[in-house]
């Protein structure tokens, strides 16, 4: 029998993500020839949950740069195109239709392709507060893109031209306040841990840009320059909430 030629891989990193998992895997079922996920020693279901998807799966440690595994994921792929995702993401209709039709139609020009991303706060489809478009490249050439692995934040390096998609992905990250502050508590440690990397001296003035100045431009740029009132209630909580990492991380960098 001629083995399935693999034209389209998924490539997803996970922790503890059995709330999430099963949404993502689903939504890319039917137009993914395999599942690579890469799990960083989950203790929940989130394993069986992606058996259940027939995904090929790799367990190995859960490093603090999570961008270390999103890249083994991406080197286990054989597809000639992946779609890298992460749990919490939920590919809708008509941007699989799109997804599908760029790999047939594929000229060669692109190398890699960037998503709008829609943010969900709060159930809250938000429009404003630079939320939405949120681009991301993800869906790239295998060989021809990789995760530099040095901020937490990065987008995937491709090597050549990349393009636009049309329709967005759904992002599920703060379905409720506890989402939040356990993603934002692992984002404050690496910048505390980045400021000790750096030597940062805890000086009055790393004080006052840490707590005063930083705070504030951050909120100014979500709330105000980013016009994320126009999200109402959602898009002040998330400015303000936002505006708390710097305080906080300067916090845990003074206890290191």
């Amino acid at each position: 029998m001629e083995k399935k030629k693999v034209t389209l891989s998924v490539a997803i990193a996970v922790f503890n993500e059995e709330e999430n998992l099963d949404s993502c895997l689903r939504s890319i079922a039917l137009i993914a020839d395999e599942i690579i996920v890469v799990d960083g020693g989950s203790t929940d279901k989130t394993v069986d949950l992606a058996k259940k998807f027939n995904a090929k799966i790799i367990r190995t440690t859960n490093p603090a740069i999570f961008h270390i595994n999103k890249q083994k994921a991406l080197d286990a792929c054989n597809g000639n195109w992946i779609l890298q995702l992460d749990a919490d993401e939920v590919v809708p209709e008509s941007l699989k239709n799109e997804i599908l039709k760029i790999i047939e139609n594929s000229s060669g020009e692109y190398n890699g392709y960037y998503i709008p991303r829609r943010n969900y706060f709060w159930g809250h489809a938000m429009k404003k507060g630079g939320l939405y478009p949120d681009y991301v490249i993800r869906l790239i050439k295998n060989k021809k893109a990789h995760f530099p692995c040095k901020s937490v934040h990065e987008q995937i390096a491709v090597e050549g031209i990349v393009g636009y998609l049309e329709f967005p992905l759904d992002h599920f990250s703060y379905r409720t306040t506890k989402d939040y502050w356990k993603k934002a508590d692992s984002y404050t440690t690496l910048t505390a841990m980045e400021m000790k990397k750096s030597n940062v001296l805890p000086t009055f003035a790393t004080w006052f840009r840490c707590v005063i100045v930083k705070p504030i431009h951050t909120f100014v740029s979500i709330y105000i320059r980013h016009k994320g009132f126009m999200d109402g209630w959602y898009g002040f909580v998330f400015a303000y909430w936002s505006a708390l990492h710097f305080p906080i991380a300067y916090k845990k960098y003074r206890k290191l």
